[in-house]
């Protein structure tokens, strides 16, 4: 056990609550000053693949999770990498992966064998100079802490945080212009929603 100890502090949820979107809010301020352009250029990788695959490991593939469902309710061809249904990756597809490090090892491994199919990779993580970033097409760099980065000045939420809730946020985004720039209603996409629930 540490021998170092703090005195707990009692923050209220409402100010929790109030800190996260601040937070939020200043990444989401930043992407769009800049990131306009590579966001924008994984809309169109996405709007153009054959087949979209997403991975992430822990929380960052759960958010990533939530963006292949929303782009499987506008008609796209999506598959979560892992799952027992997913197809072999081929050149034509795009891999939509997150790492905040982006050294995560089985997010790079898996980067590095569609890269050498030819796949179009888009990358969200914190570290454009990180191997993941190199071996993207399209990275989107995520102004937020590093899963390590414990009381640093990007965030006062634990490990990680604020770049999985980023990770959701621009899953959404992405989705949000997708939809529509393709005319479709939400009614229309509604059927596709799941009904064995």
């Amino acid at each position: 056990m540490n021998a170092t100890t703090t005195t707990p502090t009692h923050v209220a949820t409402t100010d929790a609550l109030g800190a996260i979107l601040a937070e939020n809010v200043g990444v989401v301020e930043q992407l769009q000053s800049t990131s306009a352009v590579s966001l924008e250029a994984a809309a169109e990788s996405l709007r153009t693949a054959d087949r979209i695959f997403v991975l992430g490991a822990g929380r960052s593939g759960l958010a990533l999770k939530m963006t292949a469902m929303r782009l499987m309710h506008l008609g796209l061809d999506v598959h979560v990498v892992g799952e027992v249904t997913a197809p072999a990756i081929t050149g034509g597809d795009v891999l939509l992966v997150a790492s905040g490090s982006g050294t995560t090892g089985a997010i790079v491994r898996a980067a590095e064998t569609a890269s050498a199919l030819g796949v179009t990779i888009v990358a969200l993580t914190t570290d454009a100079a990180s191997t993941l970033a190199k071996l993207a097409q399209v990275t989107v760099v995520i102004p937020a802490a590093a899963k390590q980065d414990h009381g640093g000045p990007l965030s006062v939420q634990y490990s990680g945080g604020l770049f999985e809730q980023s990770v959701l946020l621009v899953g959404d985004s992405l989705f949000h212009t997708l939809w529509k720039d393709s005319g479709a209603t939400a009614e229309q996409l509604w059927p596709r929603h799941a009904n064995l629930e």
